[in-house]
């Protein structure tokens, strides 16, 4: 019998091994998921890099972010304001005018995209047309101070 006790050790340990092999592959855990919990819009972390881009006037790498940003959602109306903004920056004005009437189209005739529209047109040196744009710019806004102030920048130059 003393012969038979260390197999009948070894017969125990590998019973438990491979018992414990067993239950340990298997995941009871029940989970659930929520729907939308913790997800970001499609698209928002390329705005929110595409913002911070163009504040630190990196406007290569913004309108980069914001390309994506609109390739993503096609209606994101923020995106294709901040896509022309970053285009008249670069001098791209042809791609400029097509973000506008894209932002123009979603958003409708919003002031601050006029507005924009009119700096887009003092940087081409077309004063009459920013002039008017952002004429109409301020007549719909209640705080005028970004428009007077591009005014003030339109009358210097």
């Amino acid at each position: 019998m003393l012969h038979d006790r260390p197999k009948l050790i070894v017969a125990l340990v590998a019973m438990l091994a491979i018992a414990g092999c067993q239950t340990a592959s298997i995941d009871a855990t029940e989970t659930t998921s929520i729907a939308g919990a913790g997800r970001a819009m499609p698209g928002a972390a390329d705005l929110v890099s595409a913002k911070t881009h163009f504040r630190q006037a990196n406007y290569g790498l913004a309108e980069q972010h914001f390309r994506k940003t609109v390739e993503v959602d096609a209606g994101n109306a923020e995106g294709w304001m901040g896509l022309a903004a970053s285009y008249d920056q670069l001098g791209r004005f042809d791609f400029a005018d097509r973000a506008y009437a894209q932002a123009l189209k979603l958003a409708g005739r919003k002031p601050r995209i006029v507005n924009n529209m009119g700096y887009s047109h003092l940087l081409r040196g077309e004063r009459d047309k920013a002039r008017a744009l952002f004429l109409e710019a301020r007549a719909g806004m209640t705080d005028t101070s970004v428009i007077d102030a591009n005014l003030k920048l339109l009358e210097r130059s």
